[in-house]
Formats: C-alpha cells, structure tokens, sequence
C-alpha cells in the first residue's frame, strides 16, 4: 500500500478551517503540517483538526517535514513570496486565488515554478460545484445546439464582511474576489474571450473597493456572456453562494436556477433534474455548496501535481482567467472595451 501523500498547510486563518477538512476527506492524503506567521493559531488549527505538526516559519517547515504539496492559503501580497520559496525547495505548490494582486506578479509567479521545474496550480474550486459540474455535462452533450449566448449572475447581500472582515479594506474588491471565480466558470463552459468590457460601481458607503460589477464578454466561439456580480442586492431571497446561469442555444435552453435545479429546454419539451452538493459535517452552512467543491478541486489537484491526473487550473490555466480579472479593471477605468488572449 502506498503511502499517503504529506500535504503543508500555510496559513491559519478562515479558509483554512475548511481546506483542511477537506484534505481529510481523501484517502491517500494526509495533512502534515501547518504554518502560520500566529503560532498560537497555528497550535490552535493543527489540534482542532489532528495535524501532527506546526510551526510559526514556512522555510523551517518545508526543511522539517518535506511535504509532498505546500498548500498556499494566506492573503495574495504574501503569494508571490510563498510560491517562490515552495519552488526553491522543489516542491509542488497550490495556491488560493487570487494568485496575485495584479498580473505581471503571477506571471512572475508562474515563470519562477516553470524555471524551477516545480508544478504551481491554483485552488479554483467554483468550477468543482456539481450543479456547475453537470451543466457542464448537460452543455457538451449538445442537448441545447450552439451556445449563441449566456448570463451568469451572482447578486446578494451577504455579509461577507462579517467573517472576513479584511475584505472592507480592499482597493479591489468584488471582480478580484468574486469575478476570479465567476470568469473562470465562464471560461469552464464556453471556452476563451476575445474582448470584454466592464462597469463597476461602490455601492456600499463603509468598503474601500467596488461591490458591483457587470462584464460583457465576446467569445472565441462567437457567443456572448454577460456577467452580474453584486454584494449590494438585497432581493426577494437570498441564494447566496449560489450563480445562477441562463445559456441560449440554436436548438433550445439550458438553465441553473435556483436551489441546483437544472432545466434543458429544446423541441422536445423541458426536463428538470435537482443536482444538489455533497454536505459535509464539517461545513459552514452558509457556505455549503462551496465548501462541498473543495472537496472535489483537492482531488483534482493532487492527482495532477502527483497523479497520473491533469490538474484543471494550472498556474498557465489561471494566467488567461486573471487576463479577464484584471482586464476588466482596465475597461472600467479606460470606460472603453479590452481585447484580451492576445
């Protein structure tokens, strides 16, 4: 029997609670250490979930224990930094989005791993929800035609401050919090963008960054997908964390609608199906569609960085999904579109 895989955690703060978990979910996978700058919350972390060892500097860490995987869950203006030390310790390395703060530093990031030799991905999870997953599925059967065009939208008025209070005080907030993920689900289900063009506004007197975003994207295939994203729209209910998505074919529709039902409409008729996540005892309730993800982008990961697998977002993967991200800044600020993947 093979030995489990040593994964290291750095990082100790509120996604971390919830990544572990989900290491432990996997067979072959153990989580051997943690880190964090507080080893006092380093201590903490490591005995709620059982983790033999922790430490309070990530050098000493990858000298002591020799993981398998670092896994990068800290703040982005410390990425750049981790990412560089898990290659010069030749060690394959995940780090949580937003791979950085703007884009020539993840290039940078991903040009040191390529000259090192050592694998970089990025935990994208958004794309492992399976309501995502199975439209995913629905879209590739060609049950709807070719897609001609799509909406996703993500409006709430969740208060994500609340548990992550740091995000009040970012410059940049909704498009590189959220739009990270909703433009990469975009490039999940229709492939990659010529041009975009984007407006964003603050709604929200009490945070420094924008908490609305609309991106109007024009894609390679042709089609067109307008993205919505608010933390300031208070509707009839709230559905935060989930996206709904509506995709126009030639031959018919395709639908996320609200809690995980996917609806196909063509000639024949609409046929419904509830695809709800996988719920987890370790799961924050609020939280649960996403934290069921982390789950299955784990599983991803690990086997490509160590399996015979391909890991899906890829450090190069991530670099055309942070084009869109940070484009979308650019179009906002240029109040003109952008073409991007050039």
């Amino acid at each position: 029997m093979e030995s489990p895989r040593k994964i290291a955690v750095l990082g100790a703060g509120f996604w971390s609670q919830f990544q572990i978990p989900a290491w432990l979910e996997l067979s072959d996978v153990e989580c051997a250490a943690l880190c964090d700058i507080n080893g006092a919350k380093a201590k903490a972390l490591a005995d709620r979930f059982g983790v033999p060892k922790y430490f309070d500097d990530p050098e000493e860490l990858l000298r002591s224990v020799r993981p398998d995987i670092l896994d990068v869950i800290t703040s982005p203006e410390t990425h750049r930094d981790m990412v560089a030390l898990a290659a010069k310790h030749r060690v394959p390395v995940i780090c949580q989005k937003p791979l950085a703060n703007d884009l020539e530093t993840a290039r940078e990031m991903v040009r040191i791993c390529h000259d090192s030799n050592v694998p970089l991905a990025v935990h994208e999870n958004w794309r492992w929800q399976r309501p995502l997953r199975e439209l995913k599925k629905a879209l590739d059967s060609g049950v709807i035609g070719k897609p001609f065009r799509a909406h996703i939208d993500f409006s709430s008025s969740f208060p994500v401050f609340e548990n992550q209070p740091f995000l009040r005080e970012l410059d940049k907030f909704i498009l590189a919090d959220m739009g990270v993920h909703i433009l990469d689900v975009v490039r999940f289900l229709f492939g990659e963008a010529e041009w975009l063009i984007c407006r964003i506004q603050r709604v929200n007197p009490t945070i420094r960054g924008e908490d609305v975003a609309t991106v109007l994207l024009q894609m390679q295939s042709g089609m067109t997908v307008t993205c919505t994203l608010s933390y300031a729209s208070r509707l009839e209910r709230e559905r935060f964390p989930e996206a709904f998505v509506l995709i126009e074919g030639e031959q018919g529709s395709a639908e996320l609608a609200p809690d995980f039902w996917i609806r196909l409409t063509n000639e024949e008729g609409t046929k419904s199906r509830r695809c709800p996540p996988e719920i987890y005892s370790w799961a924050d309730p609020s939280y649960a569609l996403i934290h069921s993800s982390i789950v299955d982008c784990h599983r991803n990961l690990v086997d490509g960085l160590l399996g015979s697998g391909q890991a899906e977002t890829t450090g190069d993967d991530n670099l055309r999904t942070l084009e869109l991200v940070f484009g979308s800044y650019e179009s906002a600020r240029l109040a003109q579109p952008i073409q991007v993947g050039k």
